[in-house]
């Protein structure tokens, strides 16, 4: 019988790691910012990341979601990560969370 991971678990260690990452431009992490739209954890440890960038021109559309997949797949119990990036439905400020908010005087 194989062993069964916590997706739960993994899914708000994977958000911790994500909390680590920040837009060069914004001082506030990609996860504040609402750039994550959803994490995926089944039970394999395969995630996928579903996110978006401030703007279709943003200048980290190269280096980001590299950097995001690079440091999830470091966390020991994941097995593969990968990111995919939309811009439906496109980022807004009010996807920020009101931390986000509140550390750009937006509040």
């Amino acid at each position: 019988m194989s062993e069964s991971i916590d997706t739960t678990n993994l899914g708000e260690k994977i958000v911790d790691v994500l909390k680590t990452i920040f837009d060069p431009e914004i001082p506030v992490d990609i996860y504040e910012l609402g750039l994550i739209y959803d994490v995926f954890v089944n039970e394999d440890s395969d995630v996928k990341i579903l996110m978006t960038l401030t703007t279709p021109n943003c200048p980290v559309a190269e280096t980001l979601p590299m950097e995001v997949e690079e440091k999830v797949k470091s966390l020991d119990e994941v097995k593969t990560a990968e990111v995919e990036i939309t811009f439906d439905p496109p980022w807004t400020q009010d996807l920020m969370s009101e931390e986000a908010k509140l550390e750009l005087g937006m509040l």
